[in-house]
């Protein structure tokens, strides 16, 4: 399990969590996964690539999870 600091930001997008984190090489990349529903934001698919992950959410991407604090 991975853990993403948004030190002090309100929230990062899904598709901007996905490249930061190395999950994805490319914005691009990361909006055909999330359009694939291949990714889940506490343990949900989700569909929407500007869905804002918050502090205490856990996104889920092939065997990966990322832990927001």
């Amino acid at each position: 399990m991975d853990q993403f600091d948004l030190e002090d930001r309100e929230y990062v997008e899904l598709k901007n969590l996905l490249k930061l984190m190395g999950l994805c090489e490319s914005g691009g990349e990361a909006m055909a996964v999330i359009a694939a529903g291949r990714v889940k934001v506490d343990g949900s698919v989700e569909l929407r690539k500007r869905c804002k992950i918050r502090t205490g959410q856990a996104v889920e991407f092939e065997g990966h999870k990322v832990v927001v604090k």
